[in-house]
């Protein structure tokens, strides 16, 4: 079996892998469906194409099961809904359970219960119905999570329940059915009555099974399963930086107990202070409950969607200049035992674990200019931090374990792809499958044409409501620029509002060019511009800020502009 070379995960939850043989496997977005390209043979022809199988995720053959089964594994630690085929799964892993488990409540902040320190340093915290505990490392760069989470169902099938009549579903279970435990936190209360009325059916009873709030706590199962759930352990990695809604509670009780045991052991904890880790995660009070993921559906309702499109790897990279191909933007990249995990939010940013403790943090005003290193030593307990400039970085030294001039090289290189696609006017208008399930994401709409302008002698201005800046010059070059209009503008801060530091630059031609705000070079006069005016706009209050394109130019200014696209579209074709 060949082993990974590259693991890609895309920002739609998509997954590409690399193999040493040259083959290829790549997961559709929802993991529901699989393409494996097969290594051409030596003696095959240039133009001869690749062999490619394409399969469902749950009817998968022995011969890609091993292969399959660590994509998903990957996938599944980094995305936002895991896939968790039955099928797949070891008997192992499987846990049948009565209940179904939504939600998990966490100790109050004022008690220490499910709190536990380890000798290594790690914190780990334990909800009170023992279904998901959370783990911090003493670095505290990133943290993992595990819960029990239902395999994925059938879109059909009668298990899947929704929020609404769940509670009415499981009523009526349990009155046909006449043995089914009580759901919910009835379940320790009426345990005695469960015991009874299993005892008392009708249909024979030769295996009994009751989940009691512990991971490894597991009976016979029942041999009438239609009524039982069937879970497994997820594992997740996040950062603490770009923490999810639902884990920023007990996130926050990870970290006030590091702080309290370090204060005890009179470690100063003034470096962890200073830091910016607490920042969205200090005051979570009131958000004891968390409601886990939910996994995907076992088949897509829409698998129309699905694009099979392999780009070329990057162990096949050997020029610096040489661009990312990848055709959206990338969450996590593994490479040869090194992780490139992206945040998205409001800034690009990245980390670098290179897999011996250590992190490489993206910083600078707009990230990406330096990178902080951080580590921690074994013996002393000493933390180490250095700072590495883009433009300067030192040469490699003999013995290390990893090259640092090649780590920061590669991450700023996909930073530089990541923004790029971010200033693509058709980013993020590719309708995802799995966002397409109803309740899962209703925020699927094209953007609106907030502002439209057109300034003579100057050029066309357009805003939009993603935040992005379109400008077309007379001269036939165009500008787009990522700009937050909702951000307050304050005097110390003119740019305040610029998410990221880059802009792309499009030239007559169709040649396009991606520079820094900061240091445009001959294009100040552009870049000067288009950010005066995101500035005056921005000082506009919402209230007058229109919601439909305000046509305020006189009509024989838009004659100009159209015949100055006219002869644009023209030399373009020339």
């Amino acid at each position: 079996m060949a082993a990974e070379v590259q693991m890609v995960l895309y920002e739609d939850d998509s997954v590409q892998v690399q193999y040493v043989d040259g083959s290829r496997l790549q997961l559709s977005p929802c993991g529901s469906e699989f393409l494996f390209e097969k290594a051409p043979p030596v003696s095959a022809h240039p133009l001869e194409q690749p062999e490619r199988i394409r399969q469902r995720t749950h009817f998968v053959i022995s011969t890609y099961r091993e292969q399959l089964q660590r994509a998903l594994d990957f996938r599944n630690s980094f995305a936002t809904c895991p896939f968790l085929s039955e099928s797949i799964i070891p008997p192992e892993g499987k846990k049948r359970i009565f209940i179904d488990i939504s939600e998990v409540r966490w100790p109050s902040l004022d008690a220490d219960d499910g709190m536990i320190c380890m000798q290594s340093g790690m914190v780990k915290i334990s909800s009170l119905d023992g279904h998901a505990y959370l783990c911090l490392p003493k670095s505290q760069h990133e943290f993992t999570v595990h819960f029990l989470c239902k395999v994925s169902q059938k879109p059909d099938s009668s298990v899947v329940l929704s929020e609404k009549n769940n509670q009415v579903k499981k009523d009526k279970l349990v009155e046909k059915a006449g043995k089914i435990c009580t759901y919910g936190q009835r379940l320790k209360n009426k345990e005695n009555e469960l015991h009874y009325q299993m005892m008392n059916s009708k249909e024979p009873l030769e295996k009994k099974s009751c989940v009691n709030g512990t991971e490894g706590r597991e009976g016979l199962p029942l041999p009438d399963t239609k009524h039982t759930c069937i879970y497994t352990w997820v594992k997740q990695h996040w950062s603490v930086n770009s923490c999810p809604e639902e884990w920023k509670y007990p996130l926050s009780l990870a970290l006030r107990f590091h702080n309290k045991m370090s204060s005890v052991a009179g470690i100063a904890v003034n470096v962890i202070q200073n830091r910016t880790l607490t920042s969205d995660v200090s005051e979570e009070g009131g958000k004891e409950v968390s409601v886990l993921p939910r996994a995907l559906l076992l088949s897509c309702p829409v698998p129309h969607l699905h694009r099979w499109n392999f780009c070329n790897s990057l162990s096949l990279r050997q020029s610096d200049e040489e661009e990312y191909p990848y055709p959206e933007l990338v969450k996590v990249v593994w490479y040869k035992g090194i992780t490139y995990r992206l945040t998205h939010k409001n800034m690009n940013s990245i980390e670098i674990y290179p897999g011996d403790g250590s992190v490489f943090k993206s910083e600078g005003a707009y990230f990406g200019n330096y990178f902080t290193y951080c580590s921690i030593q074994e013996g002393s307990e000493e933390r180490e931090e250095k700072m590495y400039s883009v433009h300067n970085l030192p040469p490699d030294r003999p013995g290390s374990l990893f090259s640092v001039r090649s780590l920061i090289k590669q991450a700023t290189r996909i930073l530089q792809h990541c923004a790029k696609t971010r200033l693509s006017l058709s980013h993020n208008y590719n309708i995802c499958c799995w966002k397409m399930v109803p309740g899962t994401n209703d925020s699927n709409v094209l953007p609106l044409l907030l502002r439209e302008l057109f300034i003579p002698n100057v050029g066309r201005f357009l805003a939009y409501s993603d935040d992005k800046v379109h400008v077309i010059f007379l001269d036939g070059i165009t500008l787009t620029l990522n700009w937050n209009f909702g951000s307050l503008i304050e005097k110390r801060q003119v740019n305040q509002g610029l998410n990221l530091g880059w802009c792309k630059l499009t030239f007559p031609d169709g040649h396009d060019q991606l520079i820094q705000v900061e240091h445009p070079g001959p294009y100040e006069r552009y870049v000067t511009t288009v950010i005066s005016w995101c500035r005056r706009l921005t000082q506009t209050s919402q209230r007058e800020m229109p919601t439909h394109p305000s046509f305020s130019v006189p009509e024989e200014n838009w004659c100009v502009a159209s015949e100055l696209e006219k002869i644009q579209k023209f030399n373009c074709i020339l």
